[in-house]
């Protein structure tokens, strides 16, 4: 095994049999019939898929999107076992706050490219100098490059351990953190861990609703409406989370073997997204940096990793930690740092701020924004860098 202490640098070389592979796969696919409806409630629609697969076959340049991943420093470390990859980019700007965030399922770092420009060089972007990041942007285990864990156990707790132990490493001693979907999970338990050197911590999924939706706050409009929305996913948008929470391996076979299956079960994720990415391959174009590159992107990454299967099994650990959680009645430890909350539109519930404080009493920054969703980094990179700039600004001089 290597040290664990070591950092190797790494580079993406995807072999051409590789790509010709996938490519072969796609061309093969048995089509289902289309769909008897003319909306999304029976899953992610013949058209879309099959304007997606024509897209991966005849446009889609996964060897530049290999270039640019390469022009970013990237590394790998053992962490706790598990081979940690990351990318590491310093700001050039003097006294640069650390800043690691934490990416989703299904996405990948690839969701978070877009923000590494405005938030490491903010004054290229509309930003000041004093406004800069150090940005480390690492692969969730079992993850596109980072290594998959072959025991048990890997819950938030122990990513949160490891974010901190990769931090520590780099040799931050004082740094924020970030997180969306299952980073949101993972940013959450590094708060209410508060390991040395957390300065403070942002989401923008209020991962913990799901919970306490029943002591949630239904008085005011906005509340009655993140209730219903939070209702909707519950009932018909949470197929995704049940079976990758309780089967993941079944899943996994699939995943693993089809990519136009893996392709539309990364698609059916929530109706907002679904829609804009759709739009992208369809009839109207691309919302924010929801390309068919960049969508693309994220889904080849998955397949050339073959970690479909791997990725899942985190919703298997969220499940049978939340339960034990639940079974021992106890509540989740305090947050022992300042934490920030963004509401985007178009998240799956977008969060009231009465909401955002019942999780997180003495909230210190809460703001609602007129555009984006669930991939709020992905969609709206330069807005969602204004909000980092703005939630960790007060944290610079601690």
């Amino acid at each position: 095994m290597p040290n664990d202490q070591e950092i190797r640098p790494f580079q993406l070389d995807t072999p051409e049999e590789a790509i010709a592979d996938l490519h072969r796969r796609i061309t093969a696919t048995r089509w289902p019939s289309r769909e008897l409806v003319g909306d999304r409630s029976q899953g992610v629609q013949l058209a879309t898929v099959q304007a997606l697969a024509r897209y991966w076959t005849t446009d889609h340049d996964w060897r530049g999107f290999e270039a640019r991943l390469n022009a970013l420093p990237q590394y790998t470390t053992t962490i706790d076992g598990v081979e940690i990859h990351f990318i590491h980019v310093r700001s050039q700007h003097e006294n640069a706050l650390p800043l690691i965030m934490t990416h989703g399922w299904p996405g990948s770092v690839v969701e978070l490219l877009g923000t590494v420009g405005p938030l490491t060089d903010p004054t290229a972007h509309g930003g000041q100098a004093e406004d800069a990041f150090h940005l480390v942007l690492p692969s969730l285990p079992g993850y596109g490059f980072s290594g998959e864990p072959t025991e048990l156990g890997w819950e938030n707790g122990r990513i949160a351990a490891a974010w901190a132990e990769l931090m520590n490493r780099l040799g931050y001693p004082r740094y924020v953190a970030q997180g969306g979907d299952v980073g949101a999970a993972v940013t959450d338990a590094m708060g209410r861990r508060g390991p040395e050197g957390l300065l403070g911590i942002h989401v923008n999924l209020l991962s913990g609703a799901i919970a306490i939706k029943d002591k949630l706050p239904a008085q005011s409009e906005p509340e009655r409406v993140a209730h219903d929305r939070l209702n909707t996913f519950m009932t018909d948008g949470f197929g995704y989370f049940l079976e990758q929470s309780t089967r993941p391996q079944t899943i996994g076979y699939s995943l693993l073997d089809s990519p136009v299956g893996l392709a539309a079960w990364m698609l059916d994720h929530d109706t907002d997204s679904y829609y804009k990415m759709s739009r992208a391959f369809v009839d109207g174009g691309p919302v924010g940096g929801l390309t068919p590159d960049s969508i693309l992107d994220n889904i080849t990454l998955y397949w050339l990793t073959g970690t479909g299967a791997s990725a899942a099994r985190w919703y298997w650990e969220f499940g049978r930690f939340r339960a034990a959680a639940a079974a021992s009645g106890q509540a989740p430890p305090p947050v022992k740092v300042p934490v920030g909350f963004t509401t985007f539109p178009g998240e799956l519930w977008a969060a009231p701020r009465s909401w955002a404080e019942t999780v997180y009493p003495g909230l210190a920054y809460f703001n609602e924004v007129d555009k984006g969703g669930h991939f709020a980094a992905w969609e709206e990179p330069d807005l969602f860098a204004n909000e980092m700039r703005a939630v960790f600004r007060p944290l610079r001089a601690a």
